[in-house]
């Protein structure tokens, strides 16, 4: 693997496809733990474990794991890694641990760890396959850690849990509550968006099908398991194809 190429897989989910503000993956997680920094970090190092040993996992048994139950195959993988990530949790940080609660054991259907084993590692060598994961992990963890460090300030005047302006600045409650994620999550996609418009790349209108360039044209519309976006026969080639059927 090229030093370029190993790079880019690298630097890709730090920013270009950022999972949380470029994808709009794992929404659920981000916006409940980030009450603070240091869930934040929990939660994204958390991640980026189960990502990087799933992705090396999964990438070694891409041609051994029958496609028919690749899917169960993945989540069982991914339910291993995170279940040692949960007892390492409990047993020399219980205060992260009790902040996360369910979240944490959650991470098996974390929809960004599945994908990458689904889109990426199924498919290339071992280190590719760490290495997206790592950057993935490591743009999951920034996000979650920006979002927690500007809740918890406006919040409740702290980073980290040292005051901050909590002495002379009455801190506003809504920010530490599901409305204030969603504002602090809102503004990040909108600056993230202006960035790429700015860059010439495409912007993050709506998520799920309605998103996909395949839509409307997809067979596997719908069904996010199934879909292979990259291998759907595009719009243009499409018409081409009932043009020679007809």
């Amino acid at each position: 693997m090229k030093k370029d190429g190993a790079l880019s897989i690298f630097t890709k989910g730090i920013i270009a496809e950022n999972p949380v503000l470029r994808l709009v993956l794992g929404t659920c997680p981000t916006l409940a733990v980030t009450t603070s920094a240091l869930n934040g970090i929990g939660m994204g190092l958390s991640a980026t474990f189960v990502l990087v040993c799933s992705g090396a996992v999964v990438s070694l048994l891409r041609n051994i794991i029958p496609s028919k139950v690749r899917i169960p195959a993945y989540i069982t993988i991914i339910a291993g890694f995170v279940t040692i990530v949960q007892m390492l949790v409990k047993a020399f940080l219980p205060d992260i641990d009790a902040a996360l609660g369910i979240f944490l054991p959650l991470i098996v259907v974390n929809c960004i760890i599945l994908a990458r084993a689904e889109m990426f590692a199924a498919k290339n060598p071992v280190l590719p396959s760490i290495l997206d994961g790592l950057g993935m992990g490591i743009g999951f963890t920034a996000t979650l850690t920006v979002m927690g460090i500007i809740r918890e300030l406006i919040g409740a005047g702290t980073i980290f849990s040292l005051p901050i302006t909590a002495s002379f600045i009455d801190p506003m409650l809504i920010m530490i509550l599901p409305p204030g994620g969603f504002f602090v999550f809102g503004i990040l996609v909108a600056v993230s968006n202006a960035i790429a418009n700015k860059k010439g790349k495409p912007v993050v209108e709506s998520i799920g099908c309605d998103g996909c360039s395949q839509n409307g044209n997809c067979p596997f519309a719908g069904d996010a398991e199934k879909c292979e976006k990259s291998e759907a026969t595009p719009p243009a080639e499409k018409g081409k194809e009932e043009d020679v059927n007809a």
